[in-house]
This record gives C-alpha cells, sequence and structure tokens, in this order.
C-alpha cells in the first residue's frame, strides 16, 4: 500500500499496516472488507437504538461494531465502541448516548477515507 495511502487511513483513525497484517498483506482483501464496513447496517441499527432507548439493541449494534473495527484495525471507533460497550454494560445509558456525536465524527471521518482507496 503507498505510504500516502497509508497516511489518509491514519489520519481517519485505521492502522493500515496492522490492517494489512491481519490481511496477510493483502490490500485488494483489506480494501474489500474496508468495503463491508461501509455496507453494514450496524451504524444505523445503533442510531435507530439509541434513538428508541433500546438499550438491549444498542449493546448489541455497539458490539457488534466494537468486533468488527478492531478486526479492520480501526483504532479510533473500535476504542469508543469499546468505551460505549463498558458503558452500556454498566447501565450508563446517558453515558452511552452522549458518545454518539463523537461515534458519529469518527464514522464519517473512517468512511470518508474508505472510499477514497
Amino acid at each position: 500500500m503507498e505510504q500516502a495511502k497509508k497516511e489518509m487511513l491514519a489520519a481517519a483513525g485505521i492502522d493500515a499496516e496492522d490492517a494489512l497484517e491481519r490481511f496477510m498483506g493483502s490490500e485488494a482483501l483489506l480494501t474489500r472488507f474496508l468495503g463491508r464496513f461501509l455496507e453494514d447496517a450496524s451504524m444505523d441499527a445503533l442510531r435507530g437504538a439509541v434513538a428508541a432507548g433500546d438499550w438491549d439493541k444498542a449493546l448489541t449494534a455497539s458490539h457488534t461494531l466494537k468486533g468488527m473495527c478492531g478486526n479492520l484495525s480501526m483504532t479510533v471507533l473500535y476504542d469508543l465502541f469499546t468505551r460505549q460497550v463498558a458503558l452500556l454494560r454498566a447501565s450508563d445509558t446517558a453515558g452511552a448516548a452522549a458518545l454518539m456525536p463523537e461515534i458519529e465524527a469518527a464514522c464519517r471521518k473512517a468512511a470518508a477515507a474508505i472510499r477514497e482507496l
């Protein structure tokens, strides 16, 4: 992967070096899986669950996103979802909901970088 792409991804909170290791050095495979992140419905499910106050569904969606972001080395989002999952498990729904603007911003930033690949 070109250094410029790695830097663009890093600026969006994605550790390209670590991700490439997970994908056996295959840029094509990594790009395909990052694209699947954009198509996944879990973020919409999280938004809807938080808006509806359905905290069980919010926990499921946030936990799914945490795992996905961890596997894709999306470090900023992984950290945010890790925090949100912990808050939801502790029944701190206000704290979990308060993370949504930061999660949304990080999601937009990562999605924009992925679309540029």
